[in-house]
C-alpha cells in the first residue's frame, strides 16, 4: 500500500512538473533589423536627404579640384618662365589647396557619417519601440537581431516577429 502511494506521488509530481515546465518555457522570437529598417518609408526619406547633402559635398568638391586642376595647369605652363621665388610661391600655395583638397575630404565624411546617424535615430528608436511592443504583446522574453550575425543558430521554436512589427509600423 505504502509503495502504491509512493508511486502515484511519484508520478503526480512528474506530471505537475512537466506541465509546470510547458508553462515555463522560455519563449524566444527573432527579427532581422536590417529587413525591417530598410522597409521603413522613413529611411527612404532619410537616404534621399543624405544623398541630397552628398551630392552638395560631391559638388564643392569637384569644384575645388577643378580650381587646382587650372592653377596646377597655369604653373605647368608659366613654371618656365618664373622665377624661382615665384616657382617656390606657386609650388607651395598648390600644396595648400592639395591639403585644403584632402581635409575637405575628411570633413565631409565625418559629416556625411554624422548627418547619416542624426537622420537614422529617430528611425531606429521607432523601430526598436515597435519590436518591445510585439515582444510584449506576444509575452516573448527575449528578442533577438539575426541580422548582426551575433545568432549562431535559432530553431523554428523561435518565432520570427517581422511580420508583426511591419504590421505594428504600418508596412507591407
Amino acid at each position: 500500500m505504502k509503495t502504491k502511494f509512493n508511486i502515484l506521488l511519484i508520478a503526480l509530481f512528474l506530471v505537475s512538473a512537466i506541465s509546470l515546465n510547458a508553462q515555463n518555457k522560455s519563449k524566444f522570437a527573432h527579427v532581422d533589423s536590417q529587413v525591417l529598417l530598410a522597409a521603413m518609408p522613413e529611411r527612404t526619406a532619410a537616404q534621399a536627404k543624405l544623398q541630397e547633402e552628398a551630392k552638395a559635398l560631391e559638388s564643392e568638391l569637384v569644384t575645388m579640384q577643378e580650381e587646382f586642376q587650372a592653377k596646377y595647369n597655369d604653373y605647368l605652363a608659366k613654371r618656365e618662365t618664373m622665377t624661382d621665388l615665384g616657382k617656390q610661391s606657386k609650388e607651395g600655395e598648390l600644396q595648400d589647396m592639395q591639403t585644403r583638397i584632402q581635409n575637405f575630404q575628411v570633413t565631409a565624411q565625418e559629416m556625411l557619417e554624422k548627418k547619416e546617424a542624426e537622420l537614422l535615430q529617430p528611425i531606429i528608436d521607432k523601430a526598436k519601440k515597435a519590436i518591445e511592443e510585439v515582444g510584449k504583446e506576444k509575452g516573448v522574453i527575449y528578442v533577438l537581431d539575426t541580422s548582426v550575425g551575433v545568432v549562431l543558430y535559432f530553431s523554428e521554436e523561435s518565432e520570427d516577429i517581422l511580420p508583426l512589427v511591419k504590421k505594428k509600423l504600418g508596412i507591407q
